[in-house]
């Protein structure tokens, strides 16, 4: 079998289609279009704000764009998945929210401090590096944007479990092995992950 490429690009670089392809017309990742932690009541929005919103912050199509707010990934020129990645300031609930802040004490508003949020990858495409391409390809993306650092808030996942719906944040084995270190443990199963420019 030969080996397939996954390569990734800013969300502007990527066309509406791709971005489409990549959510789909059911299940969480079309319900949500990535506004899960963008603002409080996502569920009061109706699916084609949500549909809206995140054309208007991914600024697909738009290559020449200032910014975007995730990546794209391609297995060959096929779109198949997706990373949210933007300074942390961008995601209303995740400053609201206790878990992620539980034993720290910093400025949860730090503008330099970049946050990777949610995964997406298509049916058909998993288990073949997609989240791992993305969260090493966010570090990159963060750092050369100005970032002081870049975290994530992912799922410590046993090797019995599956994890569910909670996948969308990420495992602590895909942010390990694109250079995250664990900073707290707020839960027995999320952790803080970190990377600090």
């Amino acid at each position: 079998m030969a080996r397939v490429t996954v390569t990734v690009r800013p969300a502007n670089e990527a066309s509406r289609d791709d971005l489409r392809a990549v959510f789909g017309t059911r299940g969480d990742p079309a319900n949500c279009q990535c506004q899960w932690f963008k603002s409080r009541d996502v569920w009061a929005i109706p699916k084609q704000e949500r549909t809206d919103r995140l054309r208007s912050q991914t600024h697909c199509g738009e290559p020449s764009a200032a910014q975007t707010s995730g990546l794209v990934a391609y297995l060959d020129d096929e779109p198949v998945g997706w990373c949210a990645v933007e300074p942390r300031i961008a995601y209303e609930r995740l400053l609201r929210a206790r878990v992620p802040w539980s034993g720290r004490e910093e400025a949860k508003d730090d503008p330099g401090v970049w946050a990777v949020t949610c995964f997406v990858t298509r049916t058909g495409y998993r288990r073949r590096g997609v989240s791992r391409a993305l969260a090493r390809a966010a570090v990159e993306f963060a750092r050369t944007r100005g970032a002081t650092a870049i975290e994530g808030y992912p799922i410590r996942v046993e090797p019995d479990q599956t994890g569910g719906g909670e996948l969308f944040v990420g495992t602590t084995t895909v942010f390990a092995d694109a250079g995250f270190t664990e900073i707290s443990n707020p839960t027995p199963r999320r952790a803080v992950m970190r990377v600090d420019f």
